[in-house]
């Protein structure tokens, strides 16, 4: 699942070849690089960015003393690789892009749980991801310490509103679900009537849409040990802790993936000895 992504990040940067590096580089010319983090960060991405470089350099050198999920400070080295300098610049850009972006989403995702330590919430991630790279980005939530939703349709079963009006009723749409053969049942419910038809109706999980942290608490009370719960919608990193003491057992988060803002991360090359 991953190379065609890698090969068309590769093929979108490259085009018909690296005009300046092909220019202004001999052939012979061999570099050793050091990718360093210039800000306090998660790494996540380390073995997308190797393979960037192995498939543009086959014959390159990547070396790494660290791995994904672990936290890293201000100028601390991530890898180092060696090769000719031609390919290693070619790979350049592709592998930061994915290192920056894939860091970044286990940077953010680790200040959320963080923020909801000793409260026994889990953070979830969405389906809120960038088309083609969700395989990616959701092993980046991971690496943050989330734990992974639906990572598609054919995933498990969550009735929204849409699902509901078509249906008719969360009871018709739970039945529905339920004659064909399918479980676990999860509900979005918007309001305390809904959390209490979705209970009668036998979901094995009940999710709560943007609801405040006193609804939530009522929420939470009307479900019991019938269901699992989920809080979800405008959760940011003030709402957090405040909803995960509510006592909802999950708490998905699009921003982690939709707004995680890219790591700074360098390829700073220095000549072979």
């Amino acid at each position: 699942m991953i190379d065609p992504v890698i090969d068309a990040a590769i093929a979108e940067d490259i085009g018909a070849g690296d005009m300046t590096s092909q220019a202004l580089i001999p052939a012979d010319e061999r570099y050793h690089g050091t990718l360093r983090v210039r800000e306090s960060a998660v790494v996540a991405g380390l073995a997308v960015a190797e393979r960037v470089f192995h498939k543009i350099e086959p014959g390159c050198s990547f070396q790494s003393n660290t791995k994904d999920g672990e936290r890293l400070g201000a100028g601390d080295i991530i890898a180092e690789v060696r090769g000719p300098a031609r390919g290693l610049l070619t790979a350049e850009r592709t592998a930061l892009n994915f290192l920056q972006h894939l860091s970044g989403i286990a940077t953010v995702t680790r200040t959320y749980v963080d923020r909801i330590v000793g409260t026994g919430a889990v953070l979830l991630d969405t389906r809120k991801t960038i088309p083609g790279l969700r395989v990616l980005e959701k092993y980046a939530t991971r690496m943050g310490g989330a734990t992974n939703h639906r990572m598609r349709l054919d995933d498990a079963v969550l009735i929204k509103d849409n699902h509901i009006a078509v249906s008719g009723s969360i009871a018709e749409a739970v039945k529905r679900a339920r004659d064909a053969g399918l479980s676990p049942i999860e509900v979005e419910c918007d309001t305390l009537d809904q959390v209490e038809e979705s209970v009668a109706a036998g979901a094995e999980i009940i999710m709560f849409d943007n609801m405040d942290t006193k609804t939530l608490v009522k929420a939470v009370a009307l479900v019991g040990d019938k269901a699992k719960t989920e809080a979800s919608g405008g959760v940011n990193l003030d709402s957090i802790r405040a909803i995960a003491e509510t006592g909802v057992d999950t708490i998905s988060v699009g921003r982690i993936t939709q707004s995680a803002p890219a790591v700074d991360i360098g390829l700073d090359w220095l000549t072979e000895v």
